[in-house]
């Protein structure tokens, strides 16, 4: 079977990565298979909003040398931020009451491993799903995609003696605050100094940052970070009034310029990778 994500570039002739840093986009999917649309119970426009809307241009287009993976199955078919015990018994039957660990946040607002809710729309699903269906859609598309994620990751590491990996993601506009809001999980996720060299980029930009709040980074970067083993792992979320049009819809006169900024922080991720202290080059 056919993955349902795009592993692109960031390989020399030998298969070993270019560049410590690591591209993950998992939220800007829009393939919608037939199976999801005709359990939907709106219309299947409700489903954009849980979408990184078109974050997947700006990160491609501020790719250079990175290996990056980009899901393509849509968020509401599985999100790949998610824990797999994030499953939501209202639309799970594969979930057993008895035994389960108390449903976490995200779970209880409707937004586990299967969303259950879109916003303000409500209930997105006419019935649950089997547990076989959800199953297979874990081993099918969750599954490889870490194992994708974490194969790069640890090849980026052992050539360079660490890896950094930005998580590009999206989110509607905080009013007046932060146009970007970066995630470590309070520090637990990579050394601070990559998070500095990201602020400072987006400073130089005249675009406003926060840290942790209110995204602070999920079940990837729970996952897949391991600072004390030269993994760091960071999670981007851009404003999308920063690249999108008017409606928040398709891009806008605003993408090359997020694109620009996005490969500034790439390439500071990239340069601090190198030149930080106790880095040893396993490529040299």
């Amino acid at each position: 079977m056919d993955a349902s994500f795009d592993t692109i570039g960031g390989l020399d002739r030998d298969g070993a990565p270019l560049s410590p840093v690591v591209l993950s986009v998992p939220h800007a999917g829009r393939d919608y298979p037939a199976a999801l649309l005709g359990a939907l119970r709106l219309p299947a426009t409700a489903l954009t909003i849980l979408e990184d809307r078109f974050v997947d241009a700006v990160a491609q287009g501020a790719r250079t040398q990175e290996t990056m993976l980009v899901q393509r199955r849509a968020r509401a078919w599985i999100d790949l931020n998610r824990g797999e015990g994030e499953r939501d018994p209202r639309v799970d039957e594969g979930v057993r009451p008895h035994g389960q660990p108390a449903p976490s946040a995200k779970v209880r607002s409707g937004l586990g491993l299967v969303p259950r809710r879109a916003g303000a729309a409500g209930d997105l699903w006419r019935r649950r799903f089997s547990g076989n269906e959800v199953a297979a859609r874990i081993e099918q598309d969750y599954r490889p995609y870490h194992a994708a994620l974490a194969a790069a990751l640890a090849a980026a590491q052992a050539r360079f003696g660490v890896a950094v990996l930005l998580d590009v993601h999206s989110m509607p506009p905080l009013g007046d605050h932060a146009r970007i809001v970066l995630g470590d999980r309070f520090g637990h996720a990579a050394a601070h100094r990559f998070v500095a060299r990201l602020e400072a980029a987006a400073a130089q930009a005249g675009v406003r940052t926060a840290l942790n709040t209110p995204y602070a980074g999920g079940h990837i970067l729970e996952r897949h970070a391991a600072p004390a083993r030269g993994i760091h792992a960071i999670q981007i979320e851009f404003d999308r009034t920063l690249y999108l049009d008017a409606a928040l819809d398709r891009p806008g006169a605003g993408l090359p310029a997020v694109i620009a900024l996005l490969q500034r922080m790439i390439a500071a991720a990239a340069d601090e990778a190198f030149t930080g202290d106790g880095i040893a080059l396993a490529a040299e």
